[in-house]
């Protein structure tokens, strides 16, 4: 049996990072399946990899660096950043991203990734800083499930966008200072993963645009979306966290929405 944690450093190690596709055959199931956002990439070698492998293309030194882990009994969450060059221009953007395994192998993930930032520095040419690494993202001890802090987490994500809490780190926001103002209506969690106070989820949140994009004139319009998580729940609330939304999907939604 191969905990999920020791196939995610495989992941990092030995496919991403070393641009391996072979490596990601010998610990990824053929049907892997990876949803981000909307998207759907389902069959390791018809969908996935392809995917991935264009993203390299366009950056030919992609690297990845591992910010923080949780693991429990078939799963892993991780908090990371993606960094490279592009024609010249170099970027980094985070992600937050929970995999699956069945033991052996990796079967699929649900992964957000902020490409709004990515856009921002290819455009302006100007990199963002990559975030310290973890010291020991690999040896991450599990913890049992706590159900309240889970909870707390589903009470939490009924809020409204930006948040309340000053250590919750949304996105990009901390260095545009530009929030994303979303009313939520309904949020559908189909991931919900603890390891003691520590909890990994991904969300997909029905609501309201309120405003943040800019050159978006559309505010008041009905959307949905996709949000993942790393939080810390202390006191039966969410304290501090990394929270990676599918900024880009809405934003593209709502500019087909005002053109239709």
């Amino acid at each position: 049996m191969a905990s999920a944690l020791s196939l995610f450093r495989r992941w990092v190690v030995d496919y991403f990072n070393r641009h391996d596709d072979e490596a990601a055959r010998s610990f990824a199931t053929p049907a892997y399946t990876l949803r981000i956002g909307d998207a759907v990439l389902a069959g390791r070698d018809e969908s996935w990899l392809p995917a991935v492998a264009e993203q390299m293309r366009l950056f030919p030194g992609l690297g990845m660096t591992v910010h923080q882990t949780l693991a429990g009994d078939g799963w892993v969450a991780a908090w990371f950043s993606e960094h490279g060059a592009s024609k010249g221009r170099v970027a980094s953007w985070s992600g937050v991203a929970l995999y699956f395994s069945d033991g052996e192998r990796l079967t699929g993930c649900v992964a957000q990734e902020d490409y709004l930032t990515r856009r921002r520095q290819l455009r302006s040419g100007l990199a963002d800083a990559v975030d310290p690494p973890a010291p020991a993202p690999w040896d991450v001890e599990v913890q049992p499930r706590n159900a309240s802090a889970e909870e707390a987490v589903r009470r939490w994500l009924e809020g409204d966008w930006p948040p309340a809490e000053a250590a919750v780190r949304c996105d990009d926001e901390h260095i545009t200072r530009t929030p994303l103002r979303f009313q939520v209506r309904r949020s559908e969690l189909d991931v919900l993963k603890s390891s003691g106070s520590d909890v990994a989820f991904h969300a997909l949140q029905h609501g309201v645009y309120l405003g943040g994009f800019e050159g978006v004139s559309c505010d008041g319009a009905d959307a949905h979306m996709h949000v993942n998580g790393l939080v810390r729940v202390e006191g039966g609330r969410v304290v501090s966290g990394r929270l990676i939304r599918d900024r880009a999907g809405l934003r593209a939604a709502l500019q087909k929405g005002a053109s239709a």
